[in-house]
């Protein structure tokens, strides 16, 4: 079984939610981060599946609409 490779946060000064994923260039290891609408939080475990296919959409660079730092020019694969 594939693993569930990513985390859920709150950003205190935002108030708004997150979901990262691990990612990597040639100079570090470091996490991407996305917004995730509150709902997908609030209903945690219970939206379990809906998030990882969120992480999954994100490695792909398929939710870069969603990024809440944009990347830098060396951008990161994920792990």
């Amino acid at each position: 079984m594939k693993g569930y490779r990513f985390s859920i946060g709150e950003d205190m000064q935002e108030g708004s939610y997150f979901l990262s994923i691990p990612v990597a260039n040639r100079m570090a290891d470091y996490e991407e981060y996305y917004r995730i609408p509150q709902m997908l939080v609030d209903g945690f475990p219970g939206t379990l599946e809906t998030l990882r296919a969120i992480a999954d959409k994100s490695r792909r660079r398929e939710n870069d609409e969603n990024l809440i730092v944009p990347p830098g020019t060396d951008r990161g694969v994920a792990s």
